[in-house]
């Protein structure tokens, strides 16, 4: 089973004449309601520090999406933590708020793609500097608005000195706590009990407060096209349990970024109940290999309108693109991987 991707795509393209998306345009977060759908992307234009921002979109078909300004709709702060760039949104809602999980940086990380893998830039700072500042970390931080226009910064939810990314909430509580995925980067060997950076669960009572332990979810398996693994969008409640979609990437995480699906027990999601071995989505068009990642598709965003399951992804680290199938479709698939 493979997710059918749109003709249309990339659905969304830099823009050549914003300065601050004139470069990228990815991985967005996105959300249906009353018939519009509503996208929060990733932005940055061609500058050397490679500052990213968000940007706005609205579309009624999901495909045709119109920018609501020529600013950005969210930017980094001018002297918090996050004033090195903010990305990778993931959205949900609780009451009539929407809360946006995002990775962020102290200190810009230059144009990471003409670097070594995993280099980025670092500030000229004091042998004291905290390690989040000295390495330029990326933490994971909660904002909270009502029409994505007026932004909260509640500030960071994740530990200082842990590379935790892919940080994605889930849009209900389960059993009075909220639940969290994430991507602790430092978090393999024996004591994790993963050889590459997995995705972990964790829960709360506060939406800004996780410190209760967290239980190893998925993790990569060797050989494959999946040795690293991360979280990709916001888990959807089915019948059949919570739907999750993921990335994997091969070759200890310096290869093509492809896609996989996974059902949790909808009352203990700690509990995977069914995981495909295949991906369901990879590489393959132009606008998927050229650009500053060669050979990726990163969902960040899906909705289930009707009976249609629409994933949104970056493509190669620059443009945006759409993929679908009937959600009756990729649970019957998943049935036959029932652990």
């Amino acid at each position: 089973m493979k997710l059918k991707k749109n003709p249309n795509n990339p659905i969304l393209k830099p823009h050549p004449s914003n300065y601050w998306e004139n470069l990228v345009v990815c991985n967005p977060g996105v959300w249906f309601e009353n018939g519009k759908f509503t996208m929060l992307y990733r932005a940055a234009g061609d500058d050397e520090q490679h500052l990213i921002r968000m940007g706005r979109a609205e579309s009624t078909d999901g495909i045709h999406f119109s920018r609501c300004s020529d600013e950005p709709a969210f930017e980094p702060s001018i002297d918090g933590p996050d004033k090195g760039g903010i990305e990778d949104p993931r959205i949900v809602k609780f009451g009539e708020e929407f809360y946006v999980t995002y990775a962020y940086r102290p200190h810009y990380p230059g144009q990471y793609w003409k670097f070594e893998h995993d280099v980025i830039l670092l500030p000229d700072v004091g042998a004291d500097a905290p390690a989040v500042l000295k390495q330029n970390i990326a933490n994971s931080g909660l904002a909270v608005t009502k029409d994505f226009k007026d932004w909260m910064r509640l500030g960071r939810i994740t530990d200082t000195n842990l590379d935790d990314r892919d940080v994605i909430l889930f849009p209900e509580k389960i059993n009075g706590k909220y639940a969290m995925l994430h991507r602790p980067k430092q978090w393999i060997g024996d004591k994790y009990g993963c050889e590459q950076p997995s995705i972990w669960i964790r829960f709360s009572d506060d939406l800004m407060v996780w410190n209760e332990p967290s239980t190893l979810l998925i993790s990569g398996r060797k050989g494959t096209w999946e040795e690293k693994v991360g979280g990709s969008t916001p888990p959807l409640k089915t019948p059949e349990g919570w739907l999750i979609i993921y990335h994997g990437v091969e070759n200890g995480g310096k290869g093509y970024y492809r896609v996989g699906v996974a059902l949790l027990d909808l009352n203990d999601p700690t509990k995977v109940i069914a995981r495909a071995t295949d991906f369901v989505m990879e590489p393959e068009h132009d606008y998927e290999i050229d650009g500053p990642y060669q050979g990726c598709v990163f969902p960040t965003g899906n909705v289930i309108v009707d009976d249609t399951l629409y994933v949104y992804y970056g493509a190669a680290d620059k443009y945006i693109g759409l993929a679908t199938c009937k959600i009756d479709e990729v649970l019957d698939y998943l049935k036959k991987y029932r652990l």
